[in-house]
């Protein structure tokens, strides 16, 4: 599958009208509507970059259908759920994650070593 199809298959998942992608990603509906069409062009790498990030999934993701190696798979959705909390709470969870990964980076530490 392509970008159009993988498009069409992201927007159908996360069941969002693409009158609110548009407005999520300051891209018109017309030119949206563009790339879901048949005899449609690729996006402008700008363009990718936006579709992707408002819909939660990677460019790549849309290009080629692949989630990168590397991606937790649990990773989509907890994307999904923090763009649906308010910028504070999207604070304290970044506060809290960046706190467990310190905590981590510190039991995998040599012994001896103080660093942190």
């Amino acid at each position: 599958m392509g970008f159009r199809e993988n498009l069409k298959a992201e927007i159908a998942y996360k069941a969002m009208p693409v009158k609110e992608l548009a407005l999520l990603t300051q891209i018109s509906r017309r030119t949206i509507d563009n790339y879901l069409r048949e005899d449609s062009s690729m996006p402008s790498a700008e363009a990718a970059v936006r579709i992707a990030g408002a819909l939660g999934v990677t460019v790549e993701y849309l290009v080629t259908g692949e989630e990168r190696r590397d991606t937790a798979p649990d990773s989509r959705a907890i994307a999904n759920s923090l763009r649906s909390l308010s910028s504070r709470d999207r604070e304290i969870v970044v506060s809290l994650i960046k706190t467990l990964r310190k905590m981590k980076d510190r039991r995998a530490a040599p012994a001896g070593d103080v660093t942190g």
